[in-house]
């Protein structure tokens, strides 16, 4: 068995690969090391606990769907920006089944708000990018009435 990683990056990508095969609880050091074909020293070389490689494989998947998702925004209308989004969030649910649904429930009590702040963080970047116009605007206030 190879002892050393190439890359943080060939670990998330391993731990991702097991999220879309065996849903999220799969993840922990031990499963990503040997998805990766290492042993479970090497993972800590790069993340410190089980809870920073789940953290980290959530960022890495909200980034996948929203940022590199393969087809960048580009649009003018705030009508098309969300459905944008729509289409991202239907291809994350099709690539990441459960995902939505439980990915903050891996993260215990104390770590609950590192994982808010990731999932924050993710649409605060959504948000920057949404192009606001009357539209937008009468939209949100519908919205905003109905909830």
């Amino acid at each position: 068995m190879n002892t050393v990683v190439t890359s943080k990056e060939i670990i998330l990508e391993a731990s991702k690969k097991l999220i879309r095969e065996e849903g999220l609880n799969s993840i922990n050091i031990r499963s990503v090391a040997s998805a990766c074909g290492v042993s479970v020293g090497s993972i800590y070389n790069y993340f410190d606990s089980k809870s920073e490689l789940v953290a980290a494989t959530v960022e890495s998947i909200w980034s996948e769907i929203f940022h590199n998702s393969g087809r960048p925004f580009v649009c003018c209308s705030f009508v098309e920006y969300i459905e944008w989004l729509f289409e991202n969030l239907k291809k994350g649910y099709q690539k990441y089944p459960g995902f939505f649904a439980l990915h903050s429930m891996n993260f215990s009590q104390e770590e609950k708000a590192r994982g808010q702040q990731l999932m924050q963080n993710s649409w605060q970047a959504i948000l920057q990018n949404m192009p606001f116009s009357n539209e937008s605007f009468q939209c949100i206030r519908l919205l905003s009435h109905h909830s």
